[in-house]
């Protein structure tokens, strides 16, 4: 699917049931939680989806468990990749998306950049002016749709 984004930006995103290649900087997670959604509060942006960047020497995989758990407490039972999508600037910016169950969430001290997890059960829960413009992205929304027509969201 290619896109034009608010920014006039080509955006391209691609539903894979595997990494072909691991090559994306940034990864992005949509934790499940008692079919519940897991966001965070970024304390800049506003709530979105957990996500960062992949560290040196580790995997794309790795770098989303390790996102969730710094951001919002969670911890994953386990990680399916799902897509990726690219947005086409000067320097271009890819990411790859994972679905995490998520088997318990724990209160931290510290989420980072972050005031911790929101649990809702469909971002429609989410007040409009309270949304990271990254929950609002044509990319994250559809792959949260893809997520309900796998069934791993009802």
């Amino acid at each position: 699917m290619r896109y034009k984004d608010p920014n006039g930006l080509f955006v391209d995103l691609q539903f894979k049931e595997q990494i072909e290649a691991q090559h994306a900087k940034h990864v992005l997670a949509i934790p499940i939680y008692n079919n519940q959604i897991v966001l965070t509060h970024h304390k800049i942006r506003g709530i979105e989806l957990p996500g960062g960047k992949v560290e040196k020497n580790e995997t794309n995989k790795e770098a989303v468990i390790r996102e969730l758990y710094e951001e919002t407490g969670a911890k994953a039972k386990c990680a399916m990749f799902i897509a990726s999508y690219i947005v086409h600037d000067k320097i271009p910016f890819d990411k790859d998306v994972y679905i995490v169950n998520v088997e318990e969430i724990f209160e931290k001290n510290d989420y980072l950049e972050t005031y911790g997890p929101i649990i809702v059960d469909n971002i429609n829960e989410v007040n409009e002016e309270d949304k990271s413009f990254l929950l609002k992205d044509k990319a994250i929304l559809t792959c949260l749709e893809r997520v309900y027509e796998l069934g791993f969201l009802k």
